[in-house]
């Protein structure tokens, strides 16, 4: 769940394009004449019946908030250098739920503090706990530079980025390069990158406990002294999750190569082609999403008389204890290819048209076809209706919950590897000055950008996504 809203919080890209018709050395216009500010923030909102931290059931309530700060510099006519820095705060149920038998009222580390006459370790999968894992920040920064040639027909440039939370590090770097022929009319780009992450793994707790003293495990640490409960309710001293393993690698390596063809067609009417190929090694599983195996006995700590409604949001105390965390294979190869065309209508009316297929080695095919209409309602607005709908099939890997068997190599039930389908219904109002006329200090304001989106899913997922920007000129 940490790192869904990774993939799903929303950033804007404004850029000014300049075109200089005097390509002689007389004069050469600066490919960006002051120093730009964008200030950035989005706010996101989800929730779902199909945890991953729970193995496919529980609450996904997450609130995430997110603002990132860029400023581009001109180092002189050809070169910029780009610094974005980021940083956003989220909250979430499901991942609370690592260790879901958290109370607010403990007096120490033990789960059986909680567990005295007529009190229950608290835990359930429908509502959040209060262990420390139910918010997080990420930190990170971006550095690009970017060089342009005189004639402006060939830009090459390079990045570094890095980013923290809690339990993941990653280090970015990549750089690419554009050419541009036939009047400017094509355009053909290339780009690499390449992430080196590390896990500091963190596992739900009763496997944590279990990985620490073995088969002992009910009779010291965390559990000590916590009655495990069998599926009838009744104590039981049964439950060993010996197929779980700590992971032996913690890093996860991802490598990137992109190549995209942009063609002017006729005047109204410009297209593009791209084609990614990407790569990832090392752990690519998530350390604390539970997985519980069809035929293997149920085993819970909490109140019995909750087990018969596990499944739905009855159930307010008991929470089923993981026969092992989610394995994933150490390898993943994924291609993307997809095509962009935009249709000028008239001066105040362009369709932005979008379609990608995606496939990998997990066996998850997809297909993405997005239409946003940007509308000029005067010189300085613009609204921008978007529609976004994406399919795909169910990955290998992937199965619901409590019916994976243990004899199986490879196993998750995070319902992102499933098979669904989504829409987003979106909606953005532009402000433009490119005179930046409005000042506040030193800074020129250029552009304000306001976006809100709805999320569905065919899982029952929803989400709202909310982001402003602000763009600056520093004369």
């Amino acid at each position: 769940m940490k790192k869904i809203f990774l993939t799903v919080v929303v950033l804007f890209n404004f850029a000014v394009y300049s075109q200089d018709k005097d390509t002689t050395t007389v004069f050469k216009k600066r490919v960006l004449e002051n120093k730009e500010v964008d200030f950035l923030l989005s706010y996101y909102k989800q929730d779902g019946t199909h945890s991953a931290v729970g193995g496919g059931v529980g609450s996904e309530d997450l609130s995430d908030i997110a603002s990132n700060i860029i400023v581009s510099m001109p180092l002189n006519a050809d070169d910029v250098l780009t610094i974005d820095v980021g940083i956003s705060a989220y909250t979430s149920a499901s991942s609370s739920n690592i260790n879901p038998f958290e109370s607010s009222n403990k007096t120490n580390s033990g789960a059986s503090d909680s567990n005295s006459a007529n009190s229950y370790p608290e835990g359930t999968p429908w509502l959040a706990s209060s262990g420390a894992s139910a918010s997080d920040q990420l930190a990170s920064v971006n550095a690009n530079y970017s060089h342009s040639s005189d004639d402006r027909n060939t830009i090459w440039n390079a990045d570094v980025s890095f980013s923290n939370e809690y339990d993941y590090t990653s280090i970015g770097f990549g750089g690419g390069m554009t050419k541009l022929f036939n009047q400017k009319n094509t355009e053909v780009s290339i780009k690499a990158n390449a992430y080196l992450d590390q896990w500091r793994p963190i596992y739900p707790t009763e496997l944590n406990e279990y990985g620490k003293y073995g088969i002992n495990f009910q009779n010291q640490g965390y559990l000590k002294g916590v009655a495990i409960l069998d599926q009838d309710g009744n104590n039981s001293t049964d439950y060993l999750p010996t197929a779980f393993k700590s992971y032996d690698k913690t890093n996860r390596n991802s490598y990137s190569a992109s190549i995209s063809f942009s063609q002017i067609l006729t005047r109204k009417i410009q297209m593009s082609v791209f084609m990614d190929i990407l790569m990832q090694d090392g752990l690519l599983g998530t350390p604390y999403q539970r997985v519980y195996f069809a035929d293997k006995a149920n085993f819970f700590i909490g109140q019995a008389q909750y087990i018969p409604v596990y499944n739905s949001k009855e159930n307010i105390g008991v929470y089923q204890l993981a026969d092992d965390n989610e394995n994933l294979p150490s390898s993943r190869f994924k291609i993307p290819i997809g095509a962009r065309v935009n249709f000028y209508i008239n001066e105040y009316v362009v369709a932005k048209t979008y379609y990608r297929y995606y496939q990998d080695n997990w066996g998850i095919q997809a297909h993405t076809a997005s239409i946003e209409v940007p509308i000029k309602l005067s010189t300085k607005f613009t609204v921008s209706p978007l529609y976004r709908y994406y399919t795909q099939t169910a990955s290998d890997y992937f199965a619901p919950f409590d019916t994976h068997l243990s004899t199986e190599k490879y196993y998750t039930s995070d319902y992102d590897l499933s098979r669904f389908t989504s829409n987003q219904y979106g909606f953005g109002l532009t402000y433009t000055d490119i005179f930046a006329k409005a000042k506040i200090f030193i800074l020129g304001l250029k552009s304000v950008d306001l976006r809100l989106n709805h999320y569905e899913r065919s899982d029952g997922l929803s989400a709202n996504i909310g982001t402003l920007g602000f763009k600056f000129e520093i004369e």
